[in-house]
């Protein structure tokens, strides 16, 4: 097949990357002010993170019938199904502006993280079927950079959008600005979707694009290509080291709020701007090595290298956090982000090097149940840990396993298939 970029495809990586910021701020929006929505619902603090936990738990379960939709139906209708779940969910939560009505903002979050399922593993996927091999890891990173903007945007909107007024009327009230802002933004991403997003480009993008595409339908199997994935030594070794990582950075985004508000009270909003600095700043981290990767190709060295980051980092915030100084716990809060967050799109391409020619939906799929996994685990155990021993204890809890996965990442073989694929192909 002839191999030909499409002008479409920035249109369809940017149009992706606005939905999936717009359901990841609905992801954090009540964490970012938990102490708020504790008031206003009347329930507890566990009550509200469970809010962001049932993102992580609705994932584990849908993840293969979704990602069996995807390799028999394709990426438009995934693209409109998430979009779509993704606006019901925030009009449904507009049902919730009563304190007695903490259950309909649940089954809107549900709905919510239903569309995540459509959405998280999608970057790499959306990658590899519309840019070249030179664009292919920069196209990821702006991919997963749009999830890590919404979750800025989630900590640094709500807390000025809802002050933590007394009255019980006039934060109903600004709580409902907030709830129709995201539906309004939610549906006219849904109606550009409904326009923009095609299938596939007219041409392969790729040499290696262009053979998955050449081979007949029959030759593949769906749970063949799992049980191929779950027995790749190299790529089960990066599923859990990145559900590691990764599950450390959602325990760290949901119980950011009471972290910071137990050691600076009153301070919600800083709260919400050191959130802001830690995803602004793992963007940076997500950005650079993306360009990185494709200009050198060394996914191991670099996926190393930030993993490690990632542990100084996470151990210079934990000795931080208590000196009673805000603008340290800024600095080292950024340069934690930097290197966590920007370890999410670097396990995507790797995952998707050591796994090629199978469905990068598939291998992004496994590497986000692991992901929630260790999400769900270590949220709710550095919850119990904060509430008993503090916040440091908590904290030096997740600095153990990331110790844990940088150990492991050592052990993980650069099996470059892809890469392998567009030189073999090349050469012929």
């Amino acid at each position: 097949a002839e191999v030909r970029l499409s002008r479409r495809r920035w249109a369809v990586v940017l149009l992706f990357s606005s939905y999936s910021l717009c359901n990841a701020f609905q992801w954090i929006q009540y964490g970012s002010i938990n102490n708020v929505f504790v008031r206003f619902y009347s329930v507890s603090a566990f009550a509200i993170d469970w809010l962001s936990m049932s993102y992580m738990l609705t994932y584990i379960p849908l993840l293969f019938p979704v990602a069996w939709l995807l390799d028999k139906r394709g990426l438009r209708i995934i693209a409109l199904a998430g979009s779509a779940l993704n606006a019901l969910g925030a009009w449904v939560k507009l049902g919730s502006l009563k304190p007695h009505l903490f259950a309909v903002t649940v089954l809107g979050q549900v709905i919510c993280a239903l569309a995540q399922v459509f959405i998280l593993g999608m970057p790499s996927h959306i990658a590899s079927v519309w840019f070249s091999s030179r664009e292919v890891s920069t196209a990821c990173s702006i991919a997963v950079f749009g999830n890590q903007l919404g979750i800025a945007v989630g900590f640094l909107v709500p807390p000025v959008l809802v002050p933590n007024v007394e009255d019980v009327e006039k934060l109903a009230y600004h709580i409902s600005i907030m709830f129709f802002m995201t539906a309004g933004v939610a549906t006219a991403l849904f109606i550009l979707v409904i326009i923009v997003f095609k299938e596939k480009p007219p041409h392969p993008p790729s040499r290696a694009q262009a053979l998955i595409q050449s081979r007949p339908t029959e030759e593949y199997s769906y749970v063949r290509s799992i049980l191929r994935l779950l027995r790749n030594a190299n790529f089960l070794l990066l599923m859990v080291t990145y559900g590691l990582n990764t599950g450390c950075f959602y325990a760290l985004s949901t119980l950011l709020n009471r972290m910071v508000i137990h050691h600076y009270p009153g301070e919600e909003v800083n709260a919400g701007r050191i959130g802001l600095t830690i995803v602004l700043s793992g963007m940076a981290g997500a950005l650079i090595s993306g360009i990185w990767l494709d200009r050198t190709k060394t996914y191991k060295q670099t996926t190393l290298v930030v993993y490690i980051m990632s542990l100084v980092g996470m151990i210079a915030y934990t000795f931080t956090l208590s000196l009673g100084h805000l603008w340290v716990v800024f600095v080292t809060a950024g340069v934690l982000g930097f290197f966590m967050t920007g370890y999410l799109p670097l396990g995507f391409e790797f995952a998707a090097e050591l796994t090629y020619p199978e469905s990068e939906g598939i291998s992004s799929g496994l590497l986000n149940v692991a992901a929630q996994i260790f999400g769900i685990a270590f949220t709710i155990s550095q919850g119990q840990i904060m509430d008993r021993f503090g916040t440091k204890a908590g904290n030096l809890f997740l600095c153990y396993f990331l110790l844990l996965g940088s150990v492991m990442t050592a052990f993980i073989k650069a099996d470059l298939r892809r890469q392998q694929a567009n030189l073999d192909n090349e050469q012929t």
